[in-house]
């Protein structure tokens, strides 16, 4: 039995249990947001040539390990909320989104601030936004609508 069979096992009787649609995977999901991270931070210093550095205390290069770490945590931690809001209410998709939404704004802060130089504050405030429009598309894409959630 695969993975998504075993997730897709009837509920107790007398229970009713909102089902994920097939096909939306949120390790998927993390994935590609770790693939798509890499590959826009592969352009970006390689490609293009921009010396990606951030003032954090000290000077930081901003390398591919460092964009696989923090893509990997980010996308968990959005996971790891939409699952939390998931069994708290049943609006969970909207207020997940508006949640991840307002995250990842906010999180533009840090390059445009702590950037060095104006090409790596820009390269390194594209490469938030694309991480962030992966994650927020593609785990809302995971979750069921409060109407599906609520239909019995």
């Amino acid at each position: 039995m695969s993975i998504n069979e075993s997730n897709r096992t009837a509920p107790a009787a007398g229970a009713s249990r909102p089902r994920r649609v097939e096909g939306r995977r949120r390790l998927d999901v993390v994935g590609l947001a770790v693939g798509v991270a890499l590959i826009w931070w592969a352009v970006l210093s390689q490609a293009a040539g921009i010396d990606l550095q951030a003032k954090q205390g000290s000077v930081t290069h901003i390398n591919g390990v460092s964009v696989f770490v923090a893509t990997l945590v980010t996308s968990l931690a959005g996971w790891g909320l939409l699952a939390v809001l998931e069994r708290r209410t049943p609006n969970a998709r909207n207020v997940w989104t508006l949640v991840a939404t307002i995250f990842c704004l906010t999180s533009l802060g840090s390059p445009l601030l702590n950037g060095i130089g104006m090409d790596a504050k820009l390269a390194l405030a594209s490469l938030h936004l694309v991480v962030g429009a992966v994650v927020i598309l593609g785990l809302r894409r995971t979750a069921l609508t409060a109407q599906e959630r609520c239909a019995c």
